[in-house]
């Protein structure tokens, strides 16, 4: 007899959850993973991690510093004294020297805890993993224990929400998954005000930069959002890891440390009511809800209403923010404690009895006994409102077709028959006191193969021929013995008995078959979907499922310009007659049903469904068939709606993408156009202000200067005219490249004699510096377009003589590297800040300079870009390492079968 109150304590049956002792083996041998998790910079996770790691090393254990980041505070410099610092990897990046830790060296020294700072940093390329936290992850592979830091805004679920907190973008980013796998997460909190106070105190940053911080990301109202951000994140990786435990030592719940909601659900009339009322209970709660429902036995015979009012409830609870499970048993309230307890849930959800009285006392009620069973866990009975709470479609159903198979009746003939020739032998042969069971064996094939109909009629086929052959006196419809009625009448019982639960089995069977084939054929449509990567792919591969497993003809319309308009359809469609685009444009607009069969224009050809996702609709289904009257079965709506919503989501990841794109693109055309309304405004104009100055002077005063000032004049007005002239053709050089235009007319030169002609041409721009050129007589010639290529060079060579103070050397050498010829322009000014070296080749960008430097249209360095790469070539910029000052490198491909200067044979 089974347990009569199986939500106390632990039954006989209680045992550990077989995902929680496999999550448990999982890391078995594998290191610690130990979280300093703080909602901003400066709250004191660096050094709280070296403050636990001072305490592991007071215990014996062997604890090195695999990298720390002080930021220059004396107290956190303070305490990393004492600990063994492994040295950290020197990484040449573009002629800069990083520091990177050095994974090597600290699996080579295999210490028991490691201390490694910033988790979400970036690794210098030439890295062996991309991100620290990869080399955090295979510390821990090799069973090393790792304490480690990280800030709120870096965990990647939250990306989005930060960004519209702080307006900041924060770009590295850590995988939830690393949180979730950590073995404990210590959440380092202080108050938005003390955090202000450390800024004002210049304890995070310089004071200059603490001032920026506060008025911009450190602001009280974004700090306190960042802080609960951390809490909940913390607390919510605390309750999966009271879940782990409590299924892992197999322990029965509820342990109320927080708020868990599970909603059961079956094919009741109230049941929508339930997932609003559990949405709403969730929402006050602030707390995960599931909702769940029991497949049992009886639900194979649910009607075809019943199942499609189930499948609408799942549905709407999925799109309400919910959980659905759907879990197989036999005893509803036995089973949905059992789940209750193993999940920690602490409030069910459930309806209020439907049955009648009278009949509770034959079949127990599952809300009574949830009442009585429930333990520690809050039972929430709802009423809920019949009428209102269906999800109503708006669309008829048309009824499955029920088809009367002679065959299995004839068949179950058959089998009677069979069975009456076995009992004749049988009864000739041996002396068998009870042929009525080889009449069951005809019963049970009947049902086996036609279901409940053809072995009803086997039942009562079988009684008959049982009652005419075996049944004295024989062949004849008359008993004469009483004990032999009542024989017939137990045999016609057990065969009608037998025949039930037959056709049952059957029914499930064929049920469990049809299920695996549509899942089947889910799983494939979502595999095609995740591999499309164009709109009009996933919706041909939309359009064809859907035509294939419903055996309709499809349409596919999405919005465009305002309307409607048909994108795919299978076969081929793109025509619509007038009424189906106006009930097209309605299930658009009002996110309903419209068309054949629905309540909304139902006399257009097709029926037109929304495409919807959890925000909104992103397009309209039309379907139709040769049948007349309403289209889909419920089983097919319910088909319909799954496939449905795979391809909504499909089409919105493929908006959204454009959508990112566009802009992008859009933010990128902004830029340009403000940098080019700017260059205009201001440094076009710089020049033309001094000409004209010069020129007004000359003209009004010329007689009366000094013969050298009207030359200094007259030199200002030449020296601003070739600037503008620069200026110009630097924008026309873009627009070219901008269109397209840009067609190099190539042949083969020295390089040394293009260098010669672009020094000639920037004479008087590098006249306060030394040029140094080391071009090699044997350089291999190059194919370029000798205009493009001297713009190039002189473009470069404006930028040295630009950025490099007055009397230093500027350096132009060539040399040959493997199938190429590196030229390489070299200054002495400042260098390049290591996050400009890329941006520096963007359109209208240009270092912070110091008053002193020339100002100029940013257009030089992304025309010489632009020219190298469209001759064949690369350029890149780094910083030198044996002074400071810029390299630009360009790397041009060396001509197949070309001559080099200086060769004897030449």
């Amino acid at each position: 007899m089974p347990d009569a109150n199986p939500g106390n304590g632990r039954d006989t049956e209680t045992r550990p959850s077989p995902d929680a002792l496999l999550r448990a083996a999982e890391r078995e041998g594998r290191g610690r993973l130990k979280i300093f998790l703080g909602a901003a910079p400066g709250v004191g996770k660096t050094y709280e991690m070296l403050m636990s790691g001072r305490a592991a090393q007071a215990d014996g254990v062997d604890v090195v510093i695999g990298v720390v980041e002080t930021h220059g505070r004396k107290e956190t410099e303070a305490l990393t004294e004492g600990f063994e610092i492994v040295g950290r990897r020197q990484i040449d990046y573009r002629g800069q020297n990083l520091e990177e830790m050095d994974l090597d060296a600290i699996l080579a020294r295999r210490p028991a805890l490691v201390l490694v700072d910033e988790l979400a940093h970036t690794n210098a390329s030439g890295s062996r993993h991309p991100k620290r936290y990869m080399d955090v992850q295979e510390l821990l592979a090799q069973g090393i224990d790792v304490y480690s830091t990280l800030n709120i805004q870096h965990v990647e679920s939250l990306n989005d929400v930060v960004a519209q907190i702080t307006r900041i973008r924060v770009r590295e980013t850590v995988p939830d998954l690393i949180i979730d796998r950590a073995d404990d997460v210590e959440i380092i909190d202080i108050t938005p005000d003390d955090l202000i106070k450390r800024l004002n105190d210049g304890k995070v940053y310089m004071p200059k930069t603490a001032r920026r911080a506060i008025e911009n990301y450190f602001s009280p109202g974004n700090l306190t959002a960042l802080r609960e951000l951390a809490l909940r994140r913390t607390a919510q990786r605390v309750d999966e890891q009271l879940l782990n435990h409590m299924q892992a030592n197999a322990i029965s719940g509820p342990w109320a440390a927080g708020d868990r909601l599970l909603v059961c659900l079956d094919h009741g009339r109230n049941g929508a009511s339930l997932v609003r009322y559990a949405r709403r209970q969730a929402d006050r709660l602030r707390a995960p809800w599931v909702v769940l429902h029991l497949d049992t036995p009886q639900d194979a015979a649910l009607s075809e209403e019943d199942k499609d009012r189930l499948a609408a409830n799942m549905r709407l609870a999925q799109q309400l923010g919910a959980e659905a499970v759907t879990l197989p048993g036999r005893s509803p309230s036995r089973e949905i404690i059992a789940y209750a307890n193993a999940n920690n849930f602490t409030h069910i959800v459930v309806g209020r009895p439907a049955k009648p009285r009278w009949l509770q006392f034959w079949q127990a009620s599952v809300t009574h006994d949830l009442i009585r069973h429930a333990g520690h866990i809050s039972v929430h009975v709802i009423s809920g409102d019949q009428k209102d709470g269906e999800a109503d479609r708006g669309v008829k159903v048309a009824q499955a077709p029920r088809p009367f198979r002679v065959k299995h009746y004839l068949q179950s003939t058959v089998f009677v028959a069979l069975a009456i020739a076995a009992g004749v032998a049988l009864d000739q042969t041996f002396d068998v006191r009870n042929l009525a069971l080889v009449f069951l064996m005809a019963v049970l094939a009947s049902a086996v193969r036609g279901g409940l109909g053809p072995g009803l009629f086997a039942s009562l086929l079988g009684a008959v021929a049982f009652n005419f052959f075996f049944l004295e006196p024989r062949y004849t419809f008359t008993i004469r013995d009483p004990e032999s009625v009542i024989a017939l009448l137990f045999y016609l019982g057990v065969a009608v008995v037998a025949s039930n639960l037959t056709a049952a089995v059957q029914r499930q069977a064929v049920s469990a078959r049809q299920r695996s084939r549509t899942t089947e054929d889910l799983y494939l449509f979502s595999k095609k979907l995740a591999s499309t990567g164009t709109l009009d792919d996933v919706l041909w591969v939309t359009a064809f499922q859907i035509a294939s497993m419903l055996k309709v003809r499809v349409v596919i319309l999405l919005p465009e310009n305002g309307t409607i308009a048909v994108k795919a359809g299978y076969p081929p469609d793109d025509t619509l007659v007038d009424a189906d685009i106006a009930a097209a444009r309605w299930a658009w607009e009002h996110n309903r049903p419209a068309g054949r069969a629905a309540d909304t224009l139902p006399g257009a050809k097709r029926l037109y469904l929304p495409l919807r996702t959890g925000r909104e609709a992103v397009g309209v289904i039309g379907l139709d068939n040769d049948r007349q009257g309403p289209l889909l079965t419920p089983e097919q709506q319910r088909l319909f709606d799954a496939l449905a919503d795979q391809a909504a989501l499909a089409i919105e990841r493929v908006q959204l993408v454009s959508d990112v794109d566009k802009a992008r693109l859009a933010a990128e055309t902004d830029r340009l156009r403000t940098a080019l309304l700017t260059s205009i405004s201001h440094d076009l104009k710089t020049p033309l202000a001094a000409i004209m100055g010069s020129a007004d002077m000359l003209k009004d005063l010329g007689p009366q200067l000094p013969e050298e000032t009207r030359a200094e004049l007259l030199s200002t007005v030449i020296d601003e005219s070739e600037r503008l002239n620069r200026f110009i053709v630097n924008l026309l050089d873009m627009t070219r490249l901008g269109s397209g235009a840009m067609q190099p007319n190539y042949a083969l030169h020295f390089a040394g004699d293009m260098v010669g002609t672009a020094l000639g041409r920037a004479a008087k721009i590098a006249s306060g510096h030394t040029v140094e050129v080391g071009i090699p007589a044997d350089l291999p010639m190059l194919k370029v377009d000798p205009v493009l290529f001297e713009q190039v060079l002189f473009n470069l060579i404006d930028n040295a003589a630009k950025y490099a103070p007055e009397g230093t050397v500027i350096e132009i050498r060539g040399q040959k590297d493997g199938n190429a010829v590196l030229l390489s322009v070299m200054d002495e000014g400042s260098g390049v800040p290591p996050e400009d070296l890329e941006r520096i080749f963007d359109s209208f960008y240009r270092v912070r300079k110091s008053d002193q430097v020339r100002a100029g249209t940013g257009l030089g360095l992304a025309i010489c870009r632009g020219f190298v790469e469209a001759m064949g070539g690369t350029i890149q910029a780094h910083n030198r390492s044996d002074r400071s000052g810029a390299i630009f490198t360009i790397r041009m491909p060396v001509p197949v079968d070309v001559p080099i200067l200086g060769d004897e044979n030449d």
